[in-house]
């Protein structure tokens, strides 16, 4: 691994598990494990353990935001549901009402057969006229009321199924919270190992940490090299333009601005500010355009990143993205190359 690679991801480590007591609430002791002890922490175990976890909440999140996602659409959906099926009982209530009017009329009548009728009317011809209409709307309204029979049990069963499904998102959404939870705990581990590196080194090298990722975030156009390829769309540069302006915000899960972003929630509202609205997690933002290569990659163009695409980025140009990185970090220039790039989505 390069040394710029090794020295990125240690100082992402840091910034992290420093961040986790204030960010994540967490508390931890200030006890020491004494040098040369076997509990004493290993530097790289806890840079490792740290970037693990800190992958895993972000997958968390993005779970979570599709979640939460399919429940507003399918309690949209229920919505419009329950009231097809009032409207539907509404007819089927009026059209019980005619076919009842029309019942007693026939049992007024005798329930005598249309033949003997016929020869006791004192107008044949009209009698013929309205027993024909009697039958033709008795007809028409049996056919009525079997559709609208047959709709309304088809709505009652997608209302069963939509119900259904709200209740297993509930769960989803309930797991995906203890799993942060759980993260949270480990991440509360991961400190206090980190503390065993002593406070003087840890206080020194978060320091740092947090200089480098305040240039980052702070500095402009003047100090980065972005290349001179065009956005590939007015609205591309209109998105990143947004994007840019968010930099400095925290990271914070579930958030989609104004003021806090995850990665797929700087995505959505920086496009939303050009006028386009995306899909709410980086796994579906990445189906949301067109595939290109990262070499024809174009400012405004979605970067994402891991196998299972639980990370996405803007292209700035030059290599150069901007993103929303992890817990305790905030919306700042990064390489391309700081982590695999799994496609680039051209809107």
């Amino acid at each position: 691994m390069p040394v710029h690679r090794r020295s990125q991801l240690l100082a992402r480590a840091l910034v992290l598990t420093a961040a986790a007591t204030t960010a994540l609430g967490v508390t931890t002791g200030s006890a020491q494990a004494a040098p040369g002890t076997p509990d004493t922490p290993n530097r790289k175990d806890v840079k490792a353990q740290v970037e693990q976890l800190y992958n895993e909440a972000e997958q968390a999140s993005e779970k979570y935001n599709a979640a939460q996602e399919a429940q507003q659409r399918l309690q949209g959906e229920t919505t419009i549901l329950q009231g097809e099926i009032a409207v539907a009982q509404d007819q089927l209530n009026q059209l019980r009402g005619d076919l009842a009017t029309v019942a007693g009329a026939e049992y007024r009548g005798g329930g005598m057969a249309q033949t003997v009728q016929l020869m006791l009317s004192s107008d044949p011809e009209g009698y013929l006229t309205r027993a024909r209409a009697l039958d033709q709307a008795a007809e028409r309204q049996n056919e009525t009321l079997h559709e609208l029979v047959t709709r309304q049990r088809r709505l009652d069963q997608r209302r069963t199924e939509t119900s259904t499904k709200l209740a297993e998102l509930d769960q989803a959404r309930r797991s995906l919270a203890d799993s942060k939870q759980q993260i949270q705990e480990r991440l509360a581990t991961a400190q206090r190992l980190l503390n065993g590196v002593g406070v003087a080194e840890r206080a020194r090298m978060a320091a740092q940490d947090a200089r480098e990722a305040e240039q980052r975030a702070t500095r402009g156009t003047d100090r980065l090299d972005f290349g001179t390829a065009p956005p590939a769309s007015e609205r591309g540069a209109a998105a990143l333009a947004a994007a840019v302006r968010m930099i400095g915000s925290p990271y914070v899960y579930g958030s989609s601005g104004p003021r806090a972003f995850d990665c797929s929630g700087l995505m959505y509202y920086s496009w939303r500010q050009a006028g386009v609205t995306l899909p709410r997690t980086s796994q579906a933002q990445a189906y949301a355009g067109q595939r290109v290569s990262l070499s024809e990659a174009r400012p405004g163009d979605l970067v994402i990143f891991y196998r299972d695409m639980h990370h996405v980025g803007m292209y700035a140009g030059g290599g150069v993205i901007v993103h929303a990185p992890y817990p305790g970090a905030k919306v700042r220039y990064e390489s391309v190359n700081a982590m695999p790039v799994a496609g680039v989505v051209r809107l």
